[in-house]
């Protein structure tokens, strides 16, 4: 469990999304419509063959030698969070899974709109979404992105600006939380310090900061 959730876009690749990976020796990543996101086995992994020219990736937990040329951005850690115990899911309107492609268009247009930066046309081919809404509106959802046999990561966990403050987001993580659980899975997660409104409301609902964990973008030029 430590293993994977130290290297966790490996993790994901080399057993729950399996069947999406495309890889090499010692990396894999996602096709760029499902995520831009980049695993390699360890640190010693020859990345000259991983990214077309012009692409851009992120990496997380391992960073393996830079080809020459490229481009390396260093974030500042994200705080990885795990929560080991059933949260209380607080009443509130139901929640609904997000499987059409009426649904799919609406996640579209809400993470575009506040979740920008990894959300992508097939991301919800990773796992199962849901969300809560009102009077026909997407108001908050939440989904699951990287998942192993042992753990499964809370993400894109949103909600609209028309909506904020009733709860809805607290609802969702506390409810796909205890869900995971019931599955045998630790729930987990990435949040960023710099939303620490959102990290606040995790270890309100019983997360912990398991490590913070490094976090780069990688640039091949065009």
């Amino acid at each position: 469990m430590t293993a994977e959730l130290d290297n966790p876009f490996w993790s994901a690749l080399n057993t729950r999304h399996r069947h999406l990976a495309i890889g090499g020796d010692g990396w894999a990543r996602y096709p760029a419509e499902c995520a831009p996101f980049l695993g390699v086995a360890d640190a010693q992994v020859d990345l000259s063959a991983a990214l077309a020219p012009g692409e851009q990736v992120f990496l997380l937990g391992v960073l393996p030698p830079v080809p020459a040329g490229w481009q390396l951005t260093a974030f500042r850690p994200l705080a990885q969070m795990v929560c080991e115990q059933p949260v209380v899911v607080i009443d509130g309107p139901s929640t609904l899974p997000l499987a059409t492609e009426a649904d799919r268009s609406d996640v579209l247009a809400l993470t575009a709109m506040v979740y920008p930066h990894y959300f992508r046309s097939r991301t919800m081919e990773l796992g199962r979404y849901f969300g809560i809404r009102r009077d026909g509106q997407l108001a908050a959802m939440i989904g699951e992105r990287l998942g192993t046999d042992h753990a499964q990561e809370m993400s894109a966990i949103c909600t609209h600006p028309d909506h904020l403050g009733q709860g809805y987001a607290r609802r969702l993580t506390a409810w796909l939380g205890n869900d995971a659980r019931a599955r045998g899975l630790l729930p987990f997660l990435h949040v960023s310090y710099e939303n620490p409104r959102a990290k606040s409301l995790y270890h309100q609902l019983g997360y912990r900061v398991r490590v913070d964990i490094p976090f780069w973008s990688l640039a091949r030029p065009g």
